[in-house]
């Protein structure tokens, strides 16, 4: 098929590599504008799929917006079979979702209509779900409400977001080729009415650990906002990241440590800190970091 990609972040990587070795033709692939970024945090950076796409000899196209005629009018000319769209981050007027002549097709990374939105894997980790998966989607006006075509799934257990992530865009990619494969066989089915959650944007201050809540939606925080933005607590007005811990059998007031080995009374329970950094550090074992720097007993966490 002549297809038009467009994602940005590494989750959309996987499907555009997988597109081209199954022989498809990716005219183009649009991705957001490069950001500021590099060592000093001043040099504009392409975005991952801009990256690869580049490397690959596509055309790589960046647009802040889709809205203005022209732009919808150089995505025209494009005439595509289909677009297959993979956090792309950008809202897709009605003339770029009919242009394609099979349409627009979407990766999205829940069962949906669960967790519709911008952070899925996420929210579905903070609510505790014991499943979540892919879903391809034609794609509509609406927030992640268009009719399904193909969905799998896997179980989260004790997987990190960025985990999660990988796996989910990988599944996602060969799910799409193979969609694309078989469309003609692929009955697309309305979404459910009933189920219906909304994923908002993970905002940074939700990363601050809240230590009131029981220790089974601490831990849940912890692999919720990892790798980013991470989740933290703060000692003497430093900030530490918690990149990895357990929920342990313990009681006390809550954000006060119950040992010398960086156990924090919760709401319900303890947990343990087992992975750590502090800020401007390398990530260690906390046992590694209390060598140096002493959490005893007693202590009021932030």
């Amino acid at each position: 098929m002549r297809i038009v990609f467009m994602g940005t972040p590494d989750f959309a990587v996987p499907a555009l590599v997988a597109l081209v070795e199954a022989g498809h033709e990716v005219v183009a692939a649009y991705s957001q504008p490069p950001r500021p970024g590099g060592r000093r945090g001043k040099e504009l950076t392409p975005s991952p799929v801009h990256k690869e796409a580049e490397a690959r000899g596509i055309e790589v196209r960046h647009p802040v917006s889709l809205k203005s005629a022209e732009e919808q009018a150089k995505f025209a000319a494009l005439e595509a079979d289909i677009a297959v769209v993979a956090a792309y981050g950008l809202l897709l007027p009605q003339a770029v979702l009919d242009a394609p002549r099979l349409g627009c097709l979407n990766i999205h990374a829940s069962i949906l209509p669960r967790w519709r939105g911008a952070a899925p894997i996420q929210r579905a980790i903070l609510a505790g779900d014991p499943t979540t998966g892919v879903t391809i989607m034609q794609m509509e006006a609406g927030l992640d409400t268009g009719p399904m075509l193909a969905t799998l799934r896997t179980t989260i257990e004790r997987k990190t977001a960025g985990e999660l992530t990988a796996e989910l865009a990988e599944r996602g990619a060969q799910l799409m080729v193979g969609t694309l494969r078989d469309l003609a066989v692929h009955r697309a089915v309305t979404q459910p009415e009933d189920g219906v959650t909304y994923a908002k944007k993970i905002d940074k201050a939700e990363a601050r650990l809240d230590f009131t809540l029981p220790a089974e939606q601490v831990e849940r925080q912890v692999r919720a906002f990892m790798p980013a933005p991470g989740a933290f607590f703060e000692l003497d007005d430093e900030r530490y990241k918690v990149l990895a811990a357990d929920v342990v059998e313990g009681t006390g007031e809550p954000r006060v440590t119950l040992d010398d080995s960086l156990t924090v009374a919760c709401g319900e329970g303890a947990l343990r800190v087992t992975r750590i950094q502090r800020a401007g550090k390398p990530a260690m074992d906390t046992a590694d970091l209390l060598r140096g720097r002493a959490v005893p007993a007693g202590t009021r966490l932030a």
